[in-house]
């Protein structure tokens, strides 16, 4: 169920479809968006920024704008839900195991192309989804901070197999490899940042348009400048502890 902190105006759906580069791959294609999704007790490292009820509502809000940038991509998105959850904008199914095993069962009975996009990037755009689309490799793979992987598109789910946590770039190159697929690492300032600590916040204030943003300002955050860097304050009349 969609946390009732989240003001109606935050679920408009934006379902233009927006196909801005040119490119056409995509016409003869249909494409399944999983998305990964912790609805209980998410984003523990901003514990010391967000209660657990503000850090649900935020999680949400992000996965909100990830929707929207899947579905104006041209993607159908899944969500995949540790917990019970109601999207009304999104198949979801709760999974029963891990990640890596939920998402490897998945690929397994998916014989068509899979875009697999993490819940915390609230900057993702149509743009950047249909660039990894758009590639003429097997995989195209999104690299996150610290060695993760934040994206990953796959012309052929069975003909791969996840590995997250640790070095799971590096583990989804090499899968790749055993696997004989073609590999295009995509370079995207938008899919490779996440949004984990408070420091993260800041690029939200600056690059999200969306729903993400709003709700930060709604909880009286902004930007600040200390010491020649950019962070950011919260208005303690707005703090909720």
């Amino acid at each position: 169920m969609i946390h009732p902190g989240v003001q109606k105006g935050y679920l408009s759906l934006c379902v233009t479809m927006l196909f801005c580069d040119g490119r056409t791959h995509l016409s003869e294609m249909s494409v399944r968006a999983v998305i990964p999704f912790k609805p209980v007790n998410p984003k523990t490292r901003l514990s010391p920024t967000l209660n657990k009820e503000e850090r649900e509502t935020f999680a949400q809000v992000m996965l909100r704008d990830v929707i929207d940038a899947v579905q104006s991509a041209g993607a159908v998105p899944t969500i995949l839900s540790t917990h019970p959850f109601t999207c009304p904008d999104a198949d979801v199914e709760v999974a029963s195991g891990g990640l890596n095993d939920t998402l490897n069962c998945y690929f397994g009975r998916n014989n068509q192309a899979v875009l697999l996009v993490m819940a915390d990037l609230p900057l993702a755009t149509p743009e950047s989804l249909l660039r990894m689309m758009n590639t003429n490799a097997d995989i195209a793979i999104v690299p996150g901070r610290g060695g993760g992987t934040n994206s990953l598109f796959l012309k052929d789910p069975q003909k791969f197999r996840a590995d997250f946590y640790g070095a799971s770039f590096l583990k989804h190159m090499q899968i790749a490899t055993e696997f004989g697929r073609s590999v295009e690492v995509v370079d995207s300032f938008r899919l490779h940042t996440d949004i984990d600590e408070r420091d993260d916040l800041v690029e939200v204030l600056i690059h999200n348009n969306g729903v993400t943003r709003d709700y930060l300002v709604s909880l009286g955050f902004s930007l600040v400048t200390e010491h020649g860097r950019v962070g950011v304050k919260r208005d303690p009349h707005k703090q909720a502890f």
